[in-house]
């Protein structure tokens, strides 16, 4: 972990004393979900909607480890079919539990034509959402609506809430257990930011849990 965060500093400087802390709690919330069989959900829009897909490939397949299945799963498949066993065992990869609430193109439009618009991530936190579970809003602005009503449900259903946004954090600052605010304005500096630290949280959790 001490390793991965010194290399984003040494790119990144200015991101430790900014939100070096938020980094490390964000960390924490999410490995005890994890450790406690928790799953974490992503909303955000247009990039940040990009960035929700990036993180939930990154923690449902191997990053940079190995992640084989453990024998017992093994074992399991061959009772099930010893033909098939091999190929499912070797090629299927640990997965730390994530979902996109940008990707269900169908609820999406059905609640947005049906219901309400802004509300189709606190639609799906809704349903989705069980203590324990963590959502990660990403909002460049700390405003988006539909990101602020998500979390709101979240915080409402007992979730924890980490928010990735820019300096002033917005509206979102207050509705985050942990915000972590990149000391920048425009969208394509705070978007530049948000990359590198999604990618050493992902990196440290794949090291916490498949490390071997």
């Amino acid at each position: 972990m001490k390793a991965t965060l010194q290399t984003l500093y040494a790119k990144y400087p200015e991101l430790e004393q900014a939100c070096g802390d938020e980094i490390l709690s964000a960390f924490g919330i999410l490995k005890d979900s994890f450790r406690g069989g928790g799953k974490t959900l992503l909303c955000g829009n247009g990039g940040s909607a990009a960035d929700c897909e990036h993180i939930v490939g990154e923690l449902m397949k191997g990053f940079l480890l190995q992640r084989p299945v453990p024998a017992d799963f093994r074992e399991k498949l061959t009772e099930i079919d010893q033909g098939s066993a091999a190929y499912i065992a070797d090629s299927l990869q640990g997965a730390l539990p994530a979902i996109s609430l940008v990707s269900h193109t169908a609820l999406s439009t059905a609640f947005a034509n049906d219901a309400a618009p802004d509300l189709v991530f606190a639609q799906q936190v809704y349903g989705y959402g069980r203590p324990g579970d963590v959502l990660v809003g990403i909002s460049t602005s700390g405003n988006s609506t539909n990101v602020l009503h998500a979390l709101r449900v979240a915080k409402a259903l007992g979730l924890r809430t980490i928010g990735l946004t820019g300096r002033s954090g917005g509206r979102m600052r207050a509705l985050c257990d942990v915000a972590i605010c990149v000391p920048y304005e425009r969208t394509p500096d705070i978007q530049e930011r948000h990359l590198p630290i999604y990618h050493a949280l992902c990196i440290m959790l794949e090291q916490e849990f498949f490390a071997s």
